[in-house]
């Protein structure tokens, strides 16, 4: 009997449709008066703390605010405190260094070959005046 029954139960877990339908189902003619009447109660009871929840956390937001004008923070100086951080990170990261690292001897050796190049031009010319 337990292995049929086993068969029975699903392991996955409720999709949309599922929900749905135990959603409309009626299952109040299942429960006596005295269940009702408790989930009733129960359903009350969860409505009000749930309105307390809500105006706690917007107090509590109001609060946040309040805070953070009286310490001067706004949502400019959030952003810029967000993007440096940000920015920080990021230059802390192995690719950033690795990636900044490659540029630089990049730039030095391109900055070699101008230089070569540049003189070499100015060679030129100057071997042009002479002649």
């Amino acid at each position: 009997m337990e292995a049929q029954a086993q068969g029975l139960l699903e392991t996955e877990p409720l999709q949309g449709t599922d929900e749905d339908a135990v959603a409309s189902a009626d299952f109040s003619s299942m429960l006596s008066e005295e269940e009702k009447e408790e989930l009733k109660a129960e359903l009350v009871q969860l409505e009000d703390e749930i309105t307390t929840l809500r105006q706690v956390l917007s107090a509590k937001e109001r609060h946040l605010v309040e805070i953070k004008q009286k310490l001067g923070m706004n949502l400019m100086n959030e952003l810029k405190q967000n993007f440096s951080k940000s920015w920080h990170d990021m230059q802390t990261t192995t690719a950033y260094k690795k990636t900044h690292e490659t540029l630089s001897h990049a730039g030095q050796k391109a900055t070699t070959a101008f230089s070569n190049v540049g003189t070499a031009i100015s060679k030129k010319f100057g071997d042009m005046r002479r002649k």
